[in-house]
């Protein structure tokens, strides 16, 4: 078994590789003066079962094409089988056509990483199932739901009444997977109208969360606009707190600073697919929690040839 790590997430690859006892292999990922990204893999991989490590996050396009041609690379440096393992799968909320004109970069972006090479993907709570279907290779997409429940279970004490809350009508699946780990707590859902990209306005909320722990469920958090502005419609209806719990921290723009100026979210908590980049080192309401183990797991499992399907539990 090799892993390989691009520059997105370094710190997790080296986690993943500590996890499995195997060192990151070799090699040079580069850019010239131009900005074409150069790489060169100094380890022999002739034959070996390689694991790229890859997040497709800000700078969406570079990391995009650091994966592309380090696949490309193992592939002419003969390796038997190169897994794409992309924590956060970027371009995923284009995963169908928004306008007549309008493309489907996701199914694009699936299709690039065929052809590059990759004989399969391991990737992190996809924004939509579907996306699953737009590659035509093995494709396991984990949930860090068990993450999130551990941390929550950790966080607040067992007689806490607590409250799934779905942050849109899109999520109620997600949110209802926690609420049955949770033992069947209550389920909740925010009523949103989006005016632009973005910006998010609360309407209502559909559910009872009165004296409740109210935790917001998403996938991704990008402005943080949702979140802050469902936090105020939740404590508005008599939560006795809002807190919220996404995989993806993408936290695009001033998404840090609104979150942590919102007087009615007490804390996001977030995994590491996404690299920290230095602007939430002192945020004192963003905490993040690792997946590596989970990543590992599955990746040990693929090398042996043993069944990945328990960990979709």
């Amino acid at each position: 078994m090799r892993i390989l790590s691009g520059n997105a997430n370094t710190p997790l690859a080296e986690a993943i590789a500590r996890q499995l006892d195997t060192p990151l292999t070799n090699a040079v990922i580069q850019k010239f003066a131009d900005s074409e990204v150069h790489v060169e893999i100094k380890d022999n991989v002739r034959g070996e079962d390689v694991f790229v490590v890859q997040s497709t996050s800000c700078p969406a396009n570079d990391t995009l094409m650091e994966l592309l041609i380090m696949v490309d690379a193992l592939s002419r440096a003969s390796a038997s089988r190169i897994t794409a393992v992309i924590p956060y799968f970027g371009y995923a909320r284009q995963d169908r056509k928004a306008g007549p004109r309008t493309p489907i970069s996701a199914k694009l972006v699936a299709n690039l990483i065929t052809t590059a090479g990759a004989d399969r993907v391991l990737t992190i709570d996809l924004h939509a199932g579907q996306i699953q279907g737009f590659f035509d290779i093995p494709t396991d997409n984990l949930y860090a739901v068990k993450v999130m429940e551990r941390h929550i279970r950790e966080t607040f004490p067992k007689e806490a009444k607590l409250c799934v809350v779905s942050p849109d009508v899109g999520g109620v699946v997600r949110a209802r997977s926690l609420s049955k780990r949770l033992g069947d707590v209550p389920l909740a859902i925010v009523d949103k109208r989006r005016e632009r990209a973005g910006v998010s306005e609360v309407m209502n909320i559909i559910g009872d969360v009165e004296g409740c722990h109210c935790i917001l469920f998403d996938d991704i958090v990008d402005s943080g606009g949702t979140l802050v502005n469902a936090a105020d419609a939740l404590r508005a209806a008599g939560a006795m707190s809002a807190s919220a719990y996404v995989t993806h921290g993408v936290l695009s723009g001033k998404a840090v600073s609104r979150i942590e100026g919102s007087r009615s979210l007490e804390r996001l908590v977030i995994t590491d697919s996404i690299a920290d980049d230095g602007r939430r080192t002192h945020a004192t309401k963003i905490e993040a929690v690792s997946v590596a183990t989970l990543l590992a797991e599955a990746i040990r499992r693929i090398a042996n040839e043993e069944s990945v399907s328990s960990l979709f539990d």
